[in-house]
């Protein structure tokens, strides 16, 4: 007979896993608004929501210092520490991507992106968010399918997950029509530098999200 999972812990780590999947929902959030103040161009407030992307990411970091410090040693669990460990470090680093695109947006005084890839952008966003969105979720199924090891639930899960990579695999393609589209409007070598990196720091978001799902995948497999 399989013990449920969450009974081997005073306190389960899909606590502290629910609570940082919460971090990386409210950090993107605020990248996402952060994005659209500059495409806006005469924003006044982006330094102040990086900050805040800084803020939320180190928040999350004392999540995850915390979960890796209080899993209990020796205890047979039917999930493999590493693969938790993995999963975890995935789903950080989506907030460390997010942190990185404003990062790499702050190091260029000019700001906003070309007129002509204005709406290519917003769509990459969108097409990031999503997947973001679905990590909270997924983690609070796989919570319930760890106290019941039912089929149904576990089927509940690996449909997020196949959520996840489809919107992964839009994410791609938004990426690939502005790096392509940065190379034939005219801009101007740096510009198109710039842009085709921030497009591929964006991308790489729902990348790290898409190998969160797939390591979940791997934990309720057993």
């Amino acid at each position: 007979m399989r013990i449920p999972f969450l009974s081997l812990f005073i306190t389960s780590p899909f606590d502290g896993i629910q609570e940082h999947a919460e971090k990386v929902k409210e950090c993107a959030w605020a990248f996402q608004q952060a994005i659209e103040c500059h495409i806006a161009k005469k924003c006044k407030t982006f330094e102040e929501l990086r900050q805040r992307v800084i803020k939320i990411e180190s928040e999350a970091d004392a999540i995850k210092r915390s979960i890796r410090g209080h899993l209990p040693k020796g205890t047979m669990m039917p999930v493999d520490k590493f693969q938790l460990f993995r999963y975890l470090q995935e789903q950080d680093s989506v907030l460390d991507t997010v942190e990185d695109a404003l990062d790499w947006i702050s190091y260029r005084i000019k700001p906003g992106i070309p007129e002509e890839l204005e709406k290519d952008f917003f769509l990459l966003i969108d097409a990031n968010m999503d997947p973001i969105e679905e990590l909270s979720t997924m983690v609070s199924e796989a919570r319930k399918y760890f106290e019941t090891f039912s089929l149904k639930q576990r089927n509940v899960v690996k449909a997020i997950i196949r959520n996840i990579r489809h919107q992964e695999h839009k994410a791609d393609k938004a990426e690939d029509i502005i790096k392509r589209k940065a190379f034939n409007v005219g801009l101007d070598p740096v510009t198109i530098f710039h842009t085709v990196r921030l497009a591929e720091i964006i991308g790489s978001i729902a990348d790290h999200a898409e190998n969160a799902g797939e390591m979940m995948r791997a934990m309720i497999s057993k």
